[in-house]
């Protein structure tokens, strides 16, 4: 359904150290980087048949989260959560809600974790059927 997803940062360096080290724990090369026609940077992380893209924000104002919004990525073990979360921590990003580990949804368990990134971002790494 979806063909890509992309946030906007304040801090196109800081993003990229930080989603290269967060997407590498899912196998996600580093980004291919560009410049839009207005000129602002951007990093397309493509993985999987999927893209993720950081990007300045082309009308020039700040950068800022959805209020509700999460991005989810899916990860293939629990252990492969823990990483994506402990590596988020450890470059820039903050745990929130509840720590990292199985959770009963009413369809089974699934593993969790939520971070926000640097600007803000709600990220979740899941990985279900384990």
């Amino acid at each position: 359904m979806f063909n890509h997803v992309m946030i906007g940062t304040n801090d196109i360096e800081r993003s990229k150290r930080f989603y290269n080290a967060v997407l590498g724990t899912l196998g996600a090369p580093g980004p291919t980087q560009n410049r839009a026609a207005s000129g602002h940077a951007r990093l397309f992380y493509r993985h999987d048949g999927s893209s993720f893209v950081v990007s300045e924000p082309i009308d020039d104002n700040v950068a800022t989260p959805a209020n509700g919004g999460t991005i989810a990525f899916r990860c293939s073990s629990p252990q492969q959560v823990r990483d994506f979360h402990d590596t988020a921590v450890a470059n820039g990003g903050t745990s929130i809600e509840e720590p990292p580990g199985p959770r009963e949804t009413g369809v089974g368990i699934v593993h969790l974790a939520y971070v926000r990134d640097p600007d803000g971002n709600k990220l979740c790494a899941i990985c279900r059927g384990t």
